[in-house]
């Protein structure tokens, strides 16, 4: 089992991604037969409702989370929340899942999103550029 410092985190639905503002974090990979992954939250006390909705409806959602610095890619998980502790001040969220290998690499995000927007020729490859450098949030789809 490996252990990572979990650097930041935003669940990503549909068009619409919510950022979530770390206390702390841990990011574990297993490393077991199912390539599977833990991820714990420590977050604002505000967010129990939100990921309450997702717990209770058992669904699925897919986290992006940047690992140890801000200067690495994200990185995209399939993922479930297993665990919702309700503390004083804060609360913990553990979500299971597995790193999405197909489509999360960041930088064939970036330039399909940079495509889709337009860019072509030489503006694609300053823009692309720019922004591996910047390193912005990218929406990602439900296809996945």
């Amino acid at each position: 089992m490996k252990t990572f410092k979990l650097y930041s985190l935003e669940v990503v639905e549909d068009d619409n991604s919510v950022e979530v503002p770390l206390v702390g974090g841990l990011i574990l990979n297993k490393e077991d037969e199912h390539s599977t992954w833990l991820m714990e939250a420590y977050t604002d006390l505000s967010l129990y409702e939100y990921f309450k909705k997702i717990y209770d409806e058992n669904r699925e959602v897919i986290i992006e989370a940047v690992i140890t610095k801000k200067e690495n890619a994200p990185a995209f998980f399939q993922t479930k929340i297993c665990t919702l502790l309700k503390f004083e001040k804060q609360i913990s969220v553990l979500f299971e899942g597995h790193l999405r290998r197909n489509k999360s690499d960041y930088s064939e995000l970036l330039l399909e999103n940079l495509v889709q927007k337009g860019f072509e020729g030489q503006d694609l490859l300053n823009e692309f550029k720019e922004k591996m450098k910047s390193k912005p949030k990218l929406k990602i789809h439900s296809k996945y």
